[in-house]
């Protein structure tokens, strides 16, 4: 099935041509949310009592709950909508239930029901799983690519994503934002779209009425730019070479910016470019990553010591790039 834009979907939602499967995943939270509330309007809005049921996965903790839970799911899916065309169900957290944290027999035969649903969904009901990024080499992950319509939320892979991103949030609030004012909030926010969403957020604000956001209102309200080039330190650590990334990683910190904001952003490189980049290494990555966050908790930020906690993840990013492994792990 194909991957998909918010965009696109909320043009299926408006000419009522959904598909009966849907998962929403990304690390943009509001737009998760919003998107998935979006899908109410399938339904006529004096019908949604009947015909709209919501389902918060992240209590389905143990086993047992997990299979309460998952037939829940499928009876609400499995009912005929009433006096309406479509019936919704929108499961939130939906990780829990894609990927439980605890695994026992009753959460084995629990994940088997709801696949075996999965392969057969009900065609007068739109079942949306809103979750946060899965494990693409899992079984249940692959078996929604085969089943599911997928929309990638929050997903920023380069400066021009990150542009349009911008134009659309800002049109979707009934305005239009000049192209070199989008540009500019591009550059300062990069891949990070906490921020990006923040920028877009106070610049709505401060141009409460206008029709037109201008480069101007952009340079008033956009803070310190996050990179002298958002992008080098991370095409660098893809490319495997990790004296540039050194290089640029030494430009961003005498810039000013936060050690957090940086881990951040290696962070995002790890979880949207090693599964494709060096799949063997993600695993390893991520815990690079989580062992040099909580060192950064225990350091003092007025030594050196942040700065050389992340040349070390660098050094060992791009040594992951080229299947080199990592080094040993210290907490």
């Amino acid at each position: 099935m194909p991957v998909i834009t918010p965009a696109a979907v909320r043009k299926q939602i408006a000419e009522g041509a959904t598909d009966p499967l849907y998962l929403i995943q990304g690390e943009d939270e509001v737009e998760k949310s919003a998107l998935a509330g979006e899908f109410v309007e399938l339904v006529d809005e004096g019908l949604r009592a009947f015909n709209v049921e919501r389902v918060h996965a992240g209590d389905l903790t143990t086993g047992d709950r997990l299979a309460d839970g998952v037939a829940s799911i499928i009876d609400a899916a499995r009912t005929l909508p009433m006096m309406s065309p479509r019936r919704l169900v929108i499961v939130l957290q939906a990780e829990a239930l894609l990927a439980p944290k605890r695994e026992s027999d009753a959460a084995a035969r629990a994940l088997e029901r709801f696949e075996d649903f999965l392969k057969t969904p009900e065609p007068q009901t739109t079942l949306v799983l809103v979750a946060g990024t899965l494990d693409k080499r899992s079984r249940m992950f692959k078996l929604l690519t085969r089943q599911a319509t997928i929309v990638a939320c929050g997903v920023i892979e380069d400066q021009a994503d990150a542009e349009r991103w911008v134009r659309s949030r800002v049109n979707a609030s009934g305005a239009e934002i000049e192209p070199a004012a989008a540009r500019l909030l591009a550059e300062r926010a990069g891949a990070d779209v906490r921020r990006l969403r923040g920028e877009v957020d106070r610049l709505l604000l401060y141009a409460l009425g206008q029709k037109t956001i201008t480069l101007n209102d952009a340079r008033e309200l956009a803070g310190p730019a996050a990179l002298q080039d958002h992008w080098a330190m991370t095409n660098a650590i893809e490319a495997g070479a990790a004296p540039e990334a050194l290089r640029q990683l030494a430009l961003v910190l005498d810039a000013g910016a936060a050690p957090e904001q940086v881990l951040g952003q290696l962070g995002w490189v790890v979880r949207a470019k090693f599964p494709q980049l060096a799949p063997a290494q993600v695993s390893a990555a991520v815990d690079a990553v989580f062992r040099t966050d909580l060192e950064l908790k225990r350091t003092n930020r007025s030594s050196d010591q942040p700065r050389i906690l992340l040349e070390r993840l660098v050094v060992e990013l791009c040594a992951g790039k080229r299947a080199q492994g990592f080094g040993p792990r210290r907490y």
